[in-house]
């Protein structure tokens, strides 16, 4: 593939990017349920593009009833708003509830939805039994729990923030405290979706140019040694200049780690979409965005790169 043919879908690629980004970014900045709505939206929207490309195995997945489990666990991410705005709601009227926890929520939404699907397949004869249920079962936790960290991470801001620590006892109770961290979430999420983004486009123009040491030519035979440094640096740069600007939460380690974990994760994410599209026979998950394939080939990264991040922020920043 020349560099015409490479290159001839990014007019329609920035197009579509002018119009995206921004909103993307409103969301993020926004948090709670707008942001909820947004990453369950490309959640499901990727999980039914992954049970579309399974279908070209020979596989039959029960998608409506992966859908429906995958935006459950998605909602589990959010549970802790939830239960307080639906625990304050009948409080007021003088109800009192049992609730359960977050992890138990996503917990039995998990085990209901394995029992509900081994049920149904009893009774089904189309196809392999073990594909249909392998391949239902693997998409709910390869895209919609992992994008489920996506909202935790932001969530993180929202419920749980150690501000004693950050801010000192005299200013932990203020609203600017609450405003201050709130917007440091915005930055944090933000800032994950540019180090994904400048990776990408640094690994693809890089790699196109210069590159001639393949990757991993039997996964993708597009992708060069070249172009993969090119986006690794790219990305440990963004977050550090996002640490030293916007994210003073943050140390200059954790800046530098984190840039670690997008420029490493985040292309074996792009990596592993590849292997299911080869597999699948198949260059895109879909064509529903102009320019860019399936909704899928544009959050490959982060779908895999977000539980490394939200653990590392919860258990090594946060904790």
């Amino acid at each position: 593939m020349n560099l015409t043919d490479r290159f001839e879908r990014l007019p329609t690629r920035v197009a579509v990017a002018v119009v995206a980004i921004p909103l993307i970014a409103l969301s993020v900045f926004e948090g709670g349920y707008w942001f909820f709505a947004f990453v369950a939206l490309i959640s499901t929207i990727s999980l039914y593009e992954y049970y579309g490309l399974t279908k070209h195995k020979g596989a039959f997945p029960l998608t409506g009833l992966g859908l429906m489990a995958g935006l459950s666990v998605n909602a589990g991410f959010i549970y802790e708003r939830i239960q307080v705005d639906v625990y304050s709601w009948f409080i007021e009227r003088g109800i009192h509830l049992k609730m359960f926890s977050q992890l138990q929520f996503i917990l039995v939404v998990l085990i209901v939805f394995l029992l509900v699907i081994l049920s149904v397949e009893l009774f089904r004869t189309k196809g392999s039994a073990l594909l249909n249920v392998g391949s239902t079962v693997t998409g709910v936790l390869i895209i919609s729990l992992c994008f489920g960290f996506l909202i935790g991470l932001r969530e993180l801001f929202s419920y749980g923030f150690p501000v004693h620590r950050f801010f000192g006892s005299a200013f932990s109770d203020g609203s600017e405290a609450a405003t201050i961290v709130h917007r440091w979430g915005g930055w944090t999420v933000l800032a994950l979706f540019v180090s994904v983004w400048v990776c990408d486009t640094a690994a693809y123009f890089v790699g196109s140019m210069i590159g001639r040491h393949k990757l991993y030519e039997r996964v993708s035979p597009s992708k060069t040694w070249e172009g993969a440094v090119t986006g690794f640096v790219c990305a440990v740069g963004v977050i550090i200049a996002a640490q030293q600007t916007v994210l003073p939460y943050l140390r200059l380690v954790d800046g530098i780690a984190l840039g670690v974990l997008v420029g490493v994760f985040g292309q074996i994410g792009d990596l592993v979409e590849s292997k299911f599209k080869r597999d699948a026979g198949l260059k895109d998950s879909s064509a529903l965005i102009p320019g860019h394939g399936g909704v899928y080939d544009r959050f490959d990264s982060v779908v895999f790169l977000s539980p490394f991040v939200y653990l590392y922020i919860d258990f090594i920043v946060l904790s």
